[in-house]
């Protein structure tokens, strides 16, 4: 299985990773994206690399800016993924962060999605969840209490839905 990490969050989300990975009993790998280049064309770029050696029908999650350019590329470029895992992803059209260069437009992946954000996560305001779940009505959408930007104690949660879509 493959995390796609957040932006400066390689660390962090290593860790994240491979809580899901117990949970899920499978190992994660994170590929360290590229930190010093934050533009879509450099991690689309990468991220179409890595999801192009995955196995057919891998789920893939994201992480925060990870998820949010793992949405356009699946949404852009034909790949053989079973489903993914939107994790605490930021919202970047108008409404949300409005930053044109990452802002997602369509159209809908046709793979299986999942959403997980906790109303605590002091990095993407929950808000954020609702904008993309109207541009994604297809997604299934998880809100939690608890478990801030890492979705703390969620791991399980995270990996019955990876099963889940994985069927």
């Amino acid at each position: 299985m493959l995390l796609l990490h957040g932006a400066g969050g390689y660390d962090e989300d290593r860790q994240l990773a491979a809580k899901i990975g117990v949970a899920a009993g499978v190992p994660v790998r994170v590929p360290r994206l590229p930190e010093d280049d934050l533009s879509y064309t450099a991690w689309s770029e990468a991220i179409a690399g890595e999801l192009a050696r995955l196995e057919p029908g891998a789920v893939v999650l994201g992480h925060s800016f990870g998820a949010s350019i793992l949405l356009r590329v699946l949404a852009q470029t034909p790949s053989d993924v079973g489903g993914a895992v939107l994790l605490a992803m930021p919202h970047w059209g108008a409404e949300g962060w409005d930053v044109a260069d990452y802002a997602f437009e369509g159209p809908v992946p046709s793979v299986p999605l999942v959403m997980h954000h906790c109303r605590d996560d002091d990095i993407v305001p929950i808000e954020h969840l609702d904008l993309n779940a109207a541009q994604l009505p297809s997604a299934i959408v998880r809100e939690h209490s608890f478990g801030g930007h890492q979705l703390a104690g969620l791991g399980a949660a995270i990996a019955r839905d990876i099963a889940a879509v994985a069927q």
